[in-house]
Order: structure tokens, then C-alpha cells, then sequence
């Protein structure tokens, strides 16, 4: 073997080696994977990094929304799930390469008393030139399965965008609870101080003061209870926002002014937006046309291949060299794989079936999600206004009912009654905004349109 061969043999060993060893992408599937999920690759205007720690300032629904997508866990599930993919799209591309194998060996044996030192080198290259349609097949089912991951990252920043409005908004409406209780307790601490005073100068009977008294004391039930549903909704909050429960949150304060209804149009016209746009249903879709791909993968594994291998050789034994060299075709015809083939194929077929029927059944609850949450709305729409009203007429009844009962002419039933009512339509007040806001966010969110423009009218610390 000349100094020339013998050089050349380690350095294109070496230099396949280290090809792989530095991490090369030669196929860039950097840059077909899909970017990681950041408030700004969802649309947020502006260039602010994620922000890792909560805010000193009261947190606006868009704090809360960048907050859960820079921290929250499912954000970094999902991409790294995309980046699995979009490797296995590179493995795909790889097979159509040739390979280079390079083996050393030695021995020592003996001979009639004598030892002999062996040594060989081999380096081989294979390329597989006809494989009958395999790798396209399989280069096709990766990519496929790179946009479904794709469109799963996407549904779940959606579902994530969701559960961080509804976790918002949730927090909002408990603290409201506790100062509507607030409230409601201290009326009812009024009227039980005109109770006594009645009573204190005999113009009332002991059980006027026993009702006040317990009137007062279910309000202040009503509002220990409230205040602790607002920190398990803040924990909530926090959690879903990627922190640990227990952290110190301060909200901004709901709107005073009714929200419009400016999202509701034609259910009809939603459904086919929703068709178009929901994410889950495009990664559906992928992962029918991947099983499609996978049926001819099958059919290709049981088909003929044709492989090309070339490469020098080199042994010594006992100081003595050969130089040699290799040059090959080999033809694989699978003449009968005991069905393996057939049942293979089988199974990719009831595969696609599979996948179809999933995308069927998806299309449908698409159109019966986004029908529910069309619904809900405009039912919330309309509550949040009658509430406006129940609340008005129910605080002027308190009124008079605690005005006629401190000059003597109602009864403590009339003023508890009007108590009772007065705080049951501010809590029903705050449960229709609640309401109107989650449904309009759980509609954006089942046609697909879930994104910052949704919070852009409520910047300056609006919801």
C-alpha cells in the first residue's frame, strides 16, 4: 500500500468522523423547525424580552398572557417535541447520502511454533441508489409529522393563551367578590346597629335583633369564604403563568364601562373561519397525509433495492503488505418475507383510516365548539347588561328598605330581604363580566383567532 493510500485512508475516516462530531446541520433543519413560542412570535408587538419575573406593577391580562407563555412548562414540551421532528425530517434526508465505514484490525497468532502479527484497514463506501421509492416515502411521513408538530405547538400556545385569560379573569372576579361581600357585610352591620338601637329603646323585638345579628354573621361567612376563593384563584394564576403557588399578585381593576360585541358575527361564518384556521385541525390533517405516507413505505420495504459499495483494502501479516481494493452491486429482492410485507402494509392502511376518522371527529367538535362558545357569548352579552339593571333597581330597594326601617314604619324582613337581593345582583353582576370575557376568549380560541389583538383595545391595564 503506497504512503499516499495509507494517509488517505485515516483522513477520510477522520474527516467523516468529525463531520458529525461538530453537530453540522447540513440539511438546515434549524431552520424548518418552527420558532419557540414567545409573546412576540404570537404576535405582540414590540421587542421585549421574556420577562422571567413577575411585574412589581398590577398585572394587565397581557402581562399575565407573556408571563404564562415565556415560563409556563408546555411551552418548551412543545417546541422541543418540533425540534424532535424536524431531526427526524434530517435523518430522512440522510438516507439518501452515501455512507463511509472505515474498520482497523489486528491479531497476533500461532503457526507451528512461530507468531505472526496481522493487521488490516477497510474503508468502504455504500450508496443506496434504488430503494423503490422507500425514502421518499419515509422523507414524506417525517415532514408530514414536522407540521403536525408544528400545528400542535400552535393549538397548544392557543390553549395556553386561553387558560391564561380564564385564570386572569377568574382572579379578577373573586377579588371583586370580596369587596362586593365587603359591602354586603358592612350593610348588613348597619342594619344590625338600627336593629339594636331599636331595640336598645324598645321600639324592636329581640328577634328583630336575633335576624340582624344573623344576617350579619352570614355576610361575614360570605366574606371569608370570598377572600379565600380570590388567593386559590391567584395561586391559579400563578401556576398557570409557570411561578409556584404562593406568589404575591397584584391585578389591575375590571372596566367600569360594558364591553362591546364587536366579536360576534354569523355562526356560519365562524365555523368555516375555524375550518380554515384551528390548528388541531391542520395537525389532523398532517397526520392523515403522514399515514397515507407510511402506506407507501410499507409497499416499498418489500420491494427490490440496488446498492453500490467501493473502498480500499489493506492487510499485512509478518511484514508482509497486500493492497487491494473493492468494487460491488448488490441487488436485494425480497422473494417472500412470511407476509411480513402484507400485513405491514395492512396496518398502514387501517392507520390512514384511523387518521381520518380522528379528522372527521375533530371537524365536528370543531363546529360544535365554536357553536357553544358563540352561544355562551351572546347569552353573556346579554346578562351582563340586565345585570346593570338588577343591580341599580336592587341597591335603590336597599335604600328605601334601610331608610323606612331607621323611621320606623318597615320591617327588618323588608331591610335583610333588600340586603340579601342587593348583594346576590352584585355578585351576579360580577359573574356575568367574568362570563362575557372568558366566553369571547373561548370563542377566539375554538375558531382559531386567539392571539394579542384580542387585548390590544384593553392596553393601559384593561382587560
Amino acid at each position: 500500500m503506497s504512503k499516499l493510500s495509507r494517509s488517505l485512508v485515516p483522513f477520510l475516516f477522520c474527516l467523516a468522523v468529525s463531520a458529525e462530531a461538530f453537530g453540522l446541520d447540513p440539511f438546515n433543519t434549524e431552520g424548518i423547525t418552527p420558532p419557540r413560542p414567545t409573546p412576540q412570535t404570537v404576535g405582540r408587538s414590540g421587542d421585549a424580552p421574556c420577562a422571567r419575573e413577575i411585574p412589581a406593577a398590577p398585572l394587565t391580562a397581557i402581562d399575565a398572557v407573556d408571563l404564562t407563555l415565556c415560563n409556563n412548562p408546555q411551552t418548551r414540551e412543545v417546541w422541543a417535541a418540533a425540534r424532535v421532528q424536524a431531526a427526524q425530517v434530517g435523518v430522512a434526508q440522510a438516507a439518501w447520502l452515501p455512507g463511509l465505514d472505515g474498520r482497523l484490525g489486528a491479531s497476533r497468532y500461532q503457526n507451528d511454533g512461530r507468531y505472526y502479527n496481522s493487521s488490516s484497514a477497510v474503508l468502504t463506501l455504500s450508496w443506496l441508489v434504488f430503494d423503490s421509492g422507500a425514502r421518499s416515502a419515509n422523507g414524506e411521513n417525517a415532514r408530514q409529522l414536522l407540521a403536525a408538530a408544528a400545528a400542535t405547538q400552535d393549538s397548544t400556545v392557543q390553549s395556553l393563551f386561553l387558560s391564561a385569560l380564564q385564570a386572569f379573569y377568574f382572579a379578577q372576579a373573586t377579588r371583586a367578590a370580596v369587596v362586593s361581600t365587603t359591602e354586603a357585610e358592612r350593610a348588613a352591620r348597619e342594619g344590625f346597629n338600627a336593629a339594636d338601637s331599636r331595640y336598645n329603646v324598645g321600639v324592636a323585638t329581640p328577634a328583630d335583633r336575633l335576624l340582624a345579628q344573623t344576617a350579619l354573621s352570614q355576610a361575614t361567612l360570605n366574606r371569608i369564604r370570598a377572600e379565600g376563593e380570590a388567593r386559590n384563584a391567584l395561586g391559579a394564576l400563578a401556576n398557570v403563568m409557570g411561578f409556584l403557588a404562593g406568589q404575591t399578585l397584584s391585578l389591575v381593576a375590571p372596566p367600569a364601562e360594558l364591553p362591546d360585541a364587536g366579536f360576534q358575527r354569523e355562526v356560519a361564518a365562524l365555523i368555516a373561519e375555524a375550518e380554515a384556521r384551528r390548528p388541531d385541525l391542520k395537525a389532523a390533517e398532517a397526520q392523515v397525509k403522514a399515514a397515507q405516507a407510511g402506506v407507501d413505505l410499507a409497499q416499498a420495504q418489500g420491494r427490490p433495492t440496488v446498492s453500490l459499495s467501493t473502498g480500499p483494502t489493506w492487510a499485512e501479516t509478518d511484514r508482509v503488505s497486500v493492497n487491494g481494493g473493492v468494487i460491488g452491486v448488490t441487488v436485494n429482492v425480497p422473494i417472500f418475507t412470511g407476509f411480513d410485507t402484507t400485513y405491514r402494509v395492512r396496518s398502514a392502511e387501517a392507520q390512514v383510516d384511523v387518521r381520518a376518522a380522528q379528522l372527521d371527529r375533530l371537524r365536528n367538535q370543531v363546529a360544535l365548539d365554536v357553536w357553544k362558545a358563540y352561544q355562551s357569548l351572546t347569552t353573556a352579552t346579554q346578562s351582563l347588561k340586565t345585570t346593570l339593571d338588577l343591580v341599580a333597581s336592587a341597591e335603590q330597594s336597599e335604600r328605601v328598605a334601610l331608610g323606612r326601617y331607621k323611621a320606623g314604619v318597615g320591617t327588618v324582613l323588608d331591610l335583610l330581604t333588600a340586603q340579601s337581593a342587593l348583594a346576590s345582583a352584585r355578585l351576579q353582576r360580577i359573574q356575568a363580566a367574568l362570563d362575557w370575557y372568558v366566553y369571547r376568549a373561548t370563542l377566539a380560541q375554538s375558531v382559531g383567532a386567539l392571539d394579542y389583538t384580542l387585548l390590544q383595545p384593553a392596553a393601559e391595564g384593561r382587560p
